[in-house]
């Protein structure tokens, strides 16, 4: 059976908006609708409608000037769009973000998850569980994993949400520094749990985008297992060539 894949509602406006910007329907230097504006306009949320001025401003299409709002840029002279979802997943602030957090706890390291944090496989881990929702519809959900030696004497282990991002946190009080980020994108079927948590018919695939964010000397810091329903989502990545 194929599956019709669609880009998420945030991507499909930041696609609409971008059109109007190259039509000159917004021109550079105007500034774009108010987030309550484009609400109405669309009929979608306001995290909906954030999400997509976040990742225009990302690549340069609009910027945010203070006591003006936020002002069309214009085509940008490279084009290159990334869907860094580890990153996304790694910089979330719990607090502000589109969803819910669903549980907190130490489980045994997953196989997939040791290797990449250096762990043996009988090792436990710090694992924190949010669910990204959109207009009332799971879209993501991010299962953040963090050695245990790191997370004493910091709030990662307290089943409450996070009023700064995970990586913020550990900056603050470990004092350890993030350097870079590999992932690694999979197909696989979900687990019983994951398939009820995402609503996901028997059988639905998900794309597992596994986001390891390490220090300067290459350590594992944290993983971030990045689970996307593959009937809802997609991946796209444009660059130039040379």
């Amino acid at each position: 059976m194929a599956y019709e894949v669609e880009p998420p509602k945030y991507v499909r406006l930041a696609q609409t908006l971008q059109q109007r910007i190259e039509d000159g329907t917004y021109a550079p230097g105007t500034r774009v609708p108010s987030e309550n504006q484009l609400v109405q306009a669309f009929g979608m949320s306001r995290p909906t409608v954030v999400r997509a001025l976040e990742l225009l401003k990302r690549d340069g299409w609009l910027e945010s000037r203070q006591g003006y709002g936020t002002i069309v840029r214009g085509r940008p002279e490279v084009v290159e769009r990334k869907d860094r979802r580890g990153r996304e997943a790694l910089e979330r602030d719990e607090s502000q973000g589109a969803g819910r957090l669903i549980e907190v706890g130490r489980v045994p390291v997953p196989a997939r998850v040791a290797s990449a944090l250096g762990l043996p496989k009988k090792a436990e881990v710090l694992m924190r569980r949010f669910l990204v929702e959109e207009d009332g519809e799971a879209v993501e959900l991010v299962s953040s994993y963090f050695p245990a030696g790191l997370v004493e004497g910091t709030a990662l282990g307290v089943d409450e949400p996070l009023r700064e991002s995970a990586r913020e946190h550990l900056e603050t009080r470990k004092k350890v520094r993030f350097d870079h980020v590999v992932e690694r994108v999979s197909a696989r079927l979900p687990e019983a749990g994951e398939a009820e948590l995402l609503d996901l018919p028997a059988g639905m695939p998900v794309l597992s985008v596994l986001a390891v964010a390490c220090d300067a000397s290459g350590r594992s810091l944290q993983v971030a297992d990045v689970l996307l329903p593959a009937d809802r989502q997609e991946l796209e990545d444009t660059y130039r060539l040379s």
